[in-house]
């Protein structure tokens, strides 16, 4: 159907318009493509870009999960050679563990199991967490290989495997995944969603305490509203893509398994899925608090009547958003290691906090933007509760930095320590930009007028009013904009498309005015910047702290490491057993060398020298030389020229060693004309 032209009309200055009708005199012809202000938009849009950038390049650095149960001994060990085959397989962690049928697989050189298929035993006594499998009877000679897979009392998923021989070494089959448990798409997936439910948990906390503490008036504002619930949602969505990912996390690494509902059934069984449930029950109640808050809350008058409801508000959402923090704190790090039982409130604390200071930054960001009328005593009190938030979360943080890393070494050694040192940096700038802020803030006044009530009283933003209701009957099309708008025009003196066209017109100078008014206010408009390069550094920070919950403690590193190397390291007398790995930085130059002395005394020995490459198979090299030291009492280097014996194997008889001591055992493998690397070890032999 076309529409009718509109009449023309005589101009006041007599020139007509570019389309035929005369400009109104005085009125400044809208530009071409200009829209309303995006401020808010452009800002939100930003931080969203930010977090999903420092977040990808986070994921992308860490890998799979680290496992933050570390398998800190065996026996036999790893690369054990023993003259008869043992009853039992013994492997020892760092902390608690979650095992199951198939959790610990021995596997003979044909890749058959060679223990008996059931449950790993919980051989634990005291602090040492310790699982043991059986045997079958009458193993013969030849290499075995034990995969381990496992959950961590953090909820992490652990794996690993290790070889060791009856007898003598052998060629074995075994072929084990390449990609560790916890990695791949899944994964990555998993870790995103992680990141989105802390995001969503800020939000959400963060911007109805703000709403309640802060600005009560902001209840019946739509951009507020708006956040909270989107804070809900995310929240929501990230523990429900969580919880159906968890099986397949944990296990196979398939999405298709995600549905699998004996799999699903297992996950309710742990820990990690009952803490997921939790709070998806949780999330129902305070699906309820936000419609209180936003409906009865909100429309409440009476005065007293309002406190009243402030209060048990207030003591509900309180509980139910530490309830929603716990179930992070009785599930992660908190949840293992020392003091266990001060850790976890004082994580819920931690969370409660940093929740009330970014969630009410973001809050009080969006209240600045999209809400410009926003009272000074709002922001001030924003300002004293961030204030008790940056106190909260500096004793707090004391304590979780004490116990998770527990020694200077570990601060700067371990990558937990590395991440702590960058958040502790972030939360520094966060308070430098913070202090202007609240520069900003003590220079705040309340506008005598709001920029509603000001655009409200400005005679032609009013006399636009009535075009919203011409702009309601009639359908929106594309014309040109540079049609000018005329005082006194109604529906029955334009088409439709005129209508639309005049509505949308209007609406870019009310919202124009509205941005004029804002701005006008310097006090605010600093504000706004400072709060706005708070957000960002927020961003950031956030990614940081997400991604140390699932790194390692340095703790529980350096734990491990010391009892690994105590696991490993040979007995005073008897055969020595070696594991060094290599890396030569050429092409194909990663592995590891596996050294036998036997038997390991002053005297003569036989010298047993394995190479296996980085995909567990046996590797040959041009060339191998072992040199044999005693610094202590400068003897040596002694050389020792092993002959290979087989692919990956290298053999030297009569190799004399003079005297008991502490020696070093130099080992160079070149693996191509220009890269070779030079490792050693001390061990004791005598």
């Amino acid at each position: 159907m076309t529409a009718t032209a509109p009449r023309p009309r005589p101009s006041r200055t007599g020139q007509p318009s570019r389309t035929g009708r005369p400009s109104p005199a005085g009125r400044p012809s809208p530009i071409r493509g200009r829209s309303p202000i995006r401020g808010p938009f452009a800002a939100v849009a930003l931080l969203a870009a930010l977090f999903s950038l420092v977040s990808g390049l986070l994921l992308a650095g860490a890998g799979p999960a680290a496992a933050h149960a570390a398998l800190t001994g065996s026996d036999p060990q790893d690369g054990a050679v023993v003259a008869t085959a043992p009853k039992e397989v013994t492997l020892t962690f760092s902390e608690a563990i979650a095992v199951g049928d198939g959790s610990i697989r021995v596997l003979d050189p044909s890749s058959k199991r060679a223990d008996t298929g059931v449950e790993p035993k919980d051989l634990s006594d005291g602090s040492t967490v310790r699982y043991g499998v059986e045997l079958l009877p009458g193993l013969p000679d030849g290499t075995y290989t034990v995969a381990w897979q496992a959950i961590s009392a953090d909820s992490h998923p652990i794996s690993g495997a290790f070889t060791f021989s009856i007898g003598a070494p052998s060629e074995t089959t075994v072929a084990l995944p390449s990609e560790e448990v916890g990695g791949g798409a899944v994964g990555t997936v998993y870790g995103i969603a992680r990141y989105i439910a802390y995001a969503g948990f800020i939000l959400l906390v963060g911007g109805a305490a703000f709403v309640l503490g802060c600005w009560p008036r902001g209840a019946t504002a739509r951009p507020m509203q708006r956040l909270v619930v989107r804070g809900w949602i995310t929240l929501t969505a990230a523990t429900l893509a969580m919880l159906l990912l968890r099986n397949p996390y944990t296990g196979s690494g398939k999405f298709a398994d995600a549905f699998d509902l004996d799999g699903l059934q297992a996950v309710l069984d742990t820990k990690p899925g009952a803490a997921l449930v939790s709070r998806l029950l949780l999330l129902g109640a305070a699906a309820l608090f936000i419609a209180v808050l936003f409906g009865t809350y909100a429309r409440r008058e009476d005065a007293v009547e309002k406190r009243d409801l402030t209060f048990g508000l207030a003591v509900g959402g309180g509980v139910v958003a530490a309830g929603i923090a716990a179930t992070w704190a009785m599930s992660e790090h908190a949840s293992t290691g020392i003091q266990a039982g001060i850790a976890m409130p004082v994580d819920v604390l931690h969370l409660l906090a940093v929740a009330a200071w970014l969630g009410g930054l973001v809050s009080l960001l969006v209240a600045l933007y999209r809400t410009p009328d926003i009272g000074s005593e709002a922001v001030r009190r924003f300002s004293r509760v961030a204030f008790g938030s940056v106190l909260v979360l500096a004793a707090t943080g004391i304590y979780q930095s004490w116990r998770q890393v527990g020694s200077w070494s570990a601060l700067t050694g371990t990558r937990y320590g590395q991440l702590l040192i960058v958040k502790v940096a972030l939360i520094a700038l966060l308070l430098a930009v913070a202090w202007f802020s609240r520069r900003w803030t003590g220079r705040l006044t309340d506008a005598p007028v709001s920029a509603g009530a000001s655009v409200a009283s400005d005679p032609s933003v009013a006399s636009e009013a009535s075009a919203s209701s011409v702009a309601s009957k009639a359908p929106a099309s594309s014309v040109t904009s540079e049609d000018a708008a005329e005082p006194g025009e109604t529906a029955d003196d334009v088409a439709p498309e005129r209508a639309a066209q005049l509505a949308r017109q209007r609406a870019a100078l009310t919202a124009t005015k509205k941005k004029r008014i804002r701005d006008a206010d310097a006090e605010r408009s600093g504000l706004r910047r400072s709060v706005l390069a708070e957000a960002a550094i927020a961003v950031v920070l956030l990614a940081v702290t997400t991604l140390l919950t699932s790194t390692e403690p340095g703790r529980t590193e350096e734990e491990a490491k010391g009892a690994s190397t105590a696991a490993t390291a040979p007995a005073a007398s008897g055969p020595v057993n070696l594991s060094m790995p290599f890396d030569t930085g050429g092409q194909n130059g990663k592995g590891t060398v596996r050294i036998d002395i036997d038997p390991g005394r002053s005297g003569a020995n036989e010298l047993h020298v394995w190479i296996d490459g980085s995909d567990g198979k046996p590797m040959d090299v041009p060339e191998l030389k072992v040199a044999l030291t005693l610094e202590a009492q400068e003897i040596g280097p002694l050389p020792v020229a092993p002959d290979r014996l087989a692919e990956g194997h290298w053999s030297a008889s009569n190799v004399q060693i003079p005297m008991t001591g502490e020696w070093k055992v130099d080992v160079t493998v070149r693996t191509s004309d220009i890269d070779q690397v030079t490792i050693d070890k001390t061990v004791k032999i005598g």
